[in-house]
């Protein structure tokens, strides 16, 4: 598609100049995982899913800036007409975790993004981005005596920059049950044991340097 080529030559430069935790290399995966829950649900447009997984973080509040182009400068630069863009839009506007106060989704394609998006944070992949980002904002890795906190609005969950592993418990490991495809859930599974697997040896390794 002529659209998506567009798209992709555009975003591709935006995004490598994010840290490695969102740079094009995510969207590469959260494509390919798109890809695979979008070959479960035949019914879903594939067009929309593409461009919201190339757009999703161009507008993220972390690494919004003047200098780059807006999602919707981008769409309308590769002349998507404004139906297109309000369904690819719609799926962006659900993607985002915002504490737990994400917006519903309000498509197959919404939920097909989100979930694609969310496989990309969780399992091995989950755990890179998740200490590449807090080694990019000077985060602690893991801090004892902080509490993990539940029920935040978007405001408070964005305030506080908590160390690596508390964002673990305050999301991470939240996403398995958020899951709206079966696919999505089916591959969920895995990668969330692994991070439980991987925060059993943390707690030892950690518990073991303190005694």
């Amino acid at each position: 598609m002529k659209t998506i080529e567009k798209c992709t030559q555009i975003v591709v430069d935006i995004y490598n100049k994010f840290d490695a935790s969102h740079d094009f290399a995510h969207i590469e995966r959260v494509m390919k995982n798109a890809e695979g829950i979008l070959a479960k649900v035949p019914s879903a447009n594939v067009e929309v899913v593409r461009l919201a997984v190339l757009l999703h973080d161009i507008e993220d509040a972390k690494y919004k800036s003047d200098d780059n182009p807006s999602v919707l400068e981008i769409l309308q630069a590769i002349g998507v007409d404004d139906e297109l863009a309000g369904k690819v839009f719609a799926c962006i506007d659900s993607v985002s975790f915002s504490g737990g106060n994400a917006l519903g989704i309000t498509s197959i394609e919404g939920a097909i993004v989100r979930d694609a998006d969310r496989l990309d944070a969780i399992g091995a992949i989950g755990i890179a981005r998740t200490f590449a980002f807090g080694g990019a904002r000077g985060r602690k890795l893991y801090d004892t005596d902080e509490m993990v906190r539940d029920n935040m609005s978007e405001t408070e969950y964005r305030s506080k920059e908590t160390a690596s592993v508390t964002h673990f418990h305050e999301k991470l490991l939240l996403l398995k049950e958020l899951m709206v495809t079966e696919e999505g859930k089916r591959l969920a599974e895995q990668r969330h044991d692994y991070m439980v697997g991987f925060l059993k040896q943390l707690d030892l390794e950690i518990s073991s340097h303190i005694g």
